[in-house]
């Protein structure tokens, strides 16, 4: 099987939600092809991921801790960024919010991913864009729940579907600047978040955990679970130049779950 090399020496990247998950994998990608990359997150370990990322490819990175819900913050925490020739808006938030679950909690987790997935990206774009110059790149981690539905994620897959329609508005409000803007959705992957779900899931309807995910799994035409590090290959693809005439686009990458 033939194998793909990136290179990305002397491009900046900015990745966020990268402490942990797909965005941490996919900021190590960048990291090991070349590329100077800055990882932001709202916690602080942030740092922590910033100095394994370093020390495994052998080159620096660079760490911002911000909470990309804060507008100030934001245009706070990049207005000391230089050139940004990637940036991929991973950062999101995934919880279950049952429209029909009485309890007052749900409105405020609701609130919270919308402004997370939805807000924040749209913030951390607002002001990473000034710092792009034509050939610039940005990269939307979205999700096969942005093109269906399941019942009980109604935020998680509202702020989805937004972050598809943002990707696709962005494309073209961006491309006469020669900016070029896609979208990754992924299926499951064996994330902290996704085994969250998973577990509450499992505690609303009773089933065992390996019952659901074989199901999940059961779904999909190539067997097996995702982890974050497949995922990292099809992000330096859209900033490559294989790429160049891509924009707009969404990558479904689920092994076949959904075909859309």
């Amino acid at each position: 099987m033939g194998h793909v090399r990136y290179d990305f020496s002397g491009e900046s990247v900015l990745v966020t939600g990268a402490s942990r998950g797909i965005g941490r994998a996919v900021a190590e990608a960048f990291a090991l092809a070349g590329a100077d990359v800055t990882v932001l997150s709202s916690g602080k370990g942030i740092h922590d991921a910033a100095r394994e990322i370093a020390a495994k490819a052998g080159r620096p990175v660079r760490a911002i801790e911000c909470d990309i819900t804060d507008a100030a913050a934001v245009k706070s925490a990049l207005a000391g960024l230089g050139r940004i020739d990637v940036l991929v808006n991973n950062a999101g938030l995934e919880r279950i919010t049952p429209l029909l679950d009485p309890d007052e909690c749900v409105e405020e987790t609701f609130r919270r991913i919308t402004d997370i997935n939805t807000n924040g990206t749209f913030y951390v774009t607002r002001n990473a864009v000034p710092h792009m110059r034509e050939g610039g790149r940005i990269v939307v981690t979205a999700s096969i729940w942005s093109r269906v539905a399941v019942p009980e994620f109604s935020a998680y897959i509202t702020s989805k579907h937004a972050n598809l329609g943002f990707t696709r508005v962005m494309a073209k409000e961006l491309g006469t600047k020669g900016i070029r803007v896609n979208a990754v959705c992924p299926g499951w992957v064996r994330t902290e978040a996704a085994m969250l779900s998973l577990k509450n899931m499992s505690l609303r309807t009773g089933r065992g955990e390996d019952d659901l995910l074989a199901e999940i799994v059961g779904a999909q035409v190539l067997p097996g679970l995702l982890e974050p590090e497949d995922l990292a290959a099809p992000y330096l693809f859209l900033a490559s130049d294989g790429a160049k005439d891509m924009t707009g686009q969404a990558l479904m990458l689920d092994r076949g779950e959904v075909m859309a």
